[in-house]
C-alpha cells in the first residue's frame, strides 16, 4: 500500500494513477483477509464478539479522514488538490508497519504448525496476564479445544478451496459468505458510498462545498453508529441484527424512492422534499451499520473452521470486488439514464436479501469458534477429545470418532 501511495502521489498521467490504485487495492485485500482472522483468533473469549465486530467499523475512520482532507484541499490550486489526499493515504500503513511487530501470532496458527508451547505462552500472556494460577485452567481448555479441532480438520480436509464444495456444511458456509458479501456491496450503499454527488444532484444539492460537507458529516455519523453497534453486538443474536438491518434498510429505501420521485416531478423546487431524502440517507445508513458493517466479519470468522477461515475471508473479498465492479460501471450509467427509478431496483434486491437471510442464516451467538460446527450439522469435538488433546494423547482414531462423521 505504501508503494502504491508513492506511485499515485507522483502520478503524471491516468495510466500511472490507475496502476497505483491497483497496487493499493492488492495490499488492502491482503490486510482485509488476514486482519479479521487474526483478531478473532487472538481475542479473549468474552471480548471476541465486540473486538471482531469493531474491526470493520474502522473503514469509516478512514472515510472520515478522506472526506475532510478532501474538503480541506478543495480550493488548493493545481495538482496538489488531489496529491495531498493521495499522500495522506500512506499515514495509516506507515503506522501499521511500525507496530505490527508488537502483534502476536495466532495461537491457532502456532498449534497448526506444531508450536503448541508458543501458542500456550501467547494465550497465557494475552488471556491471563501470565498468571498461571488464575488463568491456567482457561488456557488449558482453550489449548485442548484448539488442538482437537485442528487435528480433526487436518484429517477431514486438505486445505483446498475445493473443500467448500465437498460437504453440505461447507457448501452452506460458501453460500453464506457469498450472500453476506453481496449484501455488503449490493444493498444500495454503493450509490451513496461512491456516487453521493449523483444522489445529491438528484435532490437539488449541487454545490461542491455542500456535497463535501454532507459527505464528511455522513462519515462521522456512520463511524459513531458502527462503533456503538460493535460495543453492544454481544447483547443480541446474530440473526436478530441481520434481520433488523435488512428490514430497516428496505423500509427507508422505499421512503427514499417515493420522496425522490415526488421531488423530481416538482423539479426540485420543494426544498423540504430534498431534506427528506437526505434524512432517509442517514436513516438508511443507520440500518446498514446495524448489520452490514462490522457484524459480517464477526459472522465470517464464526461460521468458518480454522482451516477454511482465511480462505473464506478471501472468498468474501472476491465477491465484494465483483460487486464493486458492478457499482463502478453500472450505478452511474443507470442513475443518469433513469434517475430515481433506479432506486426501485435496490428496493427489490434488499427485499430478496431479507428473505434469504430469514430462511438461510444460521445462529452462531453464544458459541466458541470451535463449537459453531454443530449449527451446520457437524459433530462438535467431544469433551473426551479435549481431555486427550490436553494430555497430548490425541490420536487419529480419537479425532475420527469425534468429528469425521461431519
Amino acid at each position: 500500500m505504501i508503494i502504491g501511495v508513492v506511485i499515485q502521489s507522483a502520478a503524471q498521467d491516468y495510466a500511472m494513477f490507475l496502476v497505483a490504485r491497483i497496487i493499493i487495492g492488492f495490499g488492502n485485500c491482503l490486510c482485509t483477509t488476514s486482519g479479521p482472522t487474526l483478531i478473532s483468533e487472538l481475542s479473549y473469549p468474552s471480548h471476541r464478539q465486540v473486538v471482531t465486530t469493531f474491526y470493520n467499523t474502522c473503514w469509516y475512520l478512514g472515510a472520515v479522514i478522506a472526506a475532510w482532507v478532501s474538503y480541506g484541499t478543495r480550493n488548493v490550486h493545481g495538482h496538489w488538490c488531489w496529491r495531498i489526499p493521495s499522500i495522506c493515504q500512506g499515514a495509516m500503513p506507515i503506522i501499521q508497519i511500525a507496530f505490527i511487530y508488537f502483534v502476536p501470532e495466532s495461537p491457532r496458527w502456532l498449534v497448526s504448525k506444531g508450536r503448541a508451547k508458543d501458542a500456550r505462552a501467547a494465550l497465557l500472556k494475552y488471556h491471563g496476564n501470565n498468571n498461571e494460577a488464575i488463568a491456567g485452567p482457561l488456557v488449558d481448555f482453550e489449548m485442548a479445544e484448539i488442538s482437537a479441532a485442528i487435528e480433526a480438520e487436518k484429517i477431514a480436509d486438505k486445505y483446498s478451496y475445493l473443500d467448500f464444495f465437498r460437504t453440505p456444511a461447507n457448501r452452506k458456509r460458501f453460500f453464506l459468505l457469498a450472500w453476506v458479501a453481496t449484501s455488503m456491496q449490493l444493498s444500495g450503499n454503493g450509490l451513496v458510498s461512491y456516487y453521493l454527488n449523483l444522489v445529491l444532484n438528484s435532490i437539488g444539492i449541487t454545490s461542491t462545498d455542500q456535497q463535501l460537507v454532507v459527505n464528511g458529516g455522513l462519515m462521522i455519523y456512520n463511524c459513531g453508529i458502527a462503533m456503538f453497534v460493535a460495543f453492544i453486538v454481544n447483547r443480541f443474536r446474530r440473526r436478530t441484527l441481520f434481520l433488523t438491518s435488512y428490514s430497516m434498510m428496505l423500509f427507508f429505501y422505499i421512503i427514499w424512492t417515493i420522496l425522490s420521485a415526488i421531488n423530481q416531478k416538482k423539479n426540485f423546487e420543494n426544498k423540504s422534499l430534498g431534506q427528506g431524502v437526505l434524512a432517509m440517507i442517514f436513516f438508511y445508513y443507520l440500518s446498514y451499520d446495524i448489520g452490514l458493517n462490522g457484524l459480517p466479519f464477526l459472522y465470517y470468522t464464526e461460521i468458518l473452521p480454522f482451516t477454511l477461515r482465511a480462505k473464506g475471508i478471501n472468498i468474501q473479498n472476491w465477491f465484494q470486488q465483483i460487486w464493486n465492479i458492478y457499482n463502478g460501471f453500472v450505478n452511474p450509467v443507470a442513475m443518469d439514464a433513469i434517475q430515481w427509478k433506479y432506486y426501485i431496483v435496490y428496493c427489490c434486491i434488499i427485499a430478496v436479501e431479507l428473505i434469504g437471510c430469514y430462511f438461510t442464516f444460521v445462529e452462531t451467538s453464544g458459541k466458541t469458534l470451535e463449537e459453531v460446527a454443530e449449527v451446520f450439522g457437524e459433530q462438535p469435538i467431544s469433551m473426551d477429545s479435549l481431555k486427550l488433546a490436553n494430555e497430548g494423547k490425541l490420536s487419529t482414531d480419537h479425532v475420527e470418532d469425534a468429528s469425521l462423521d461431519a
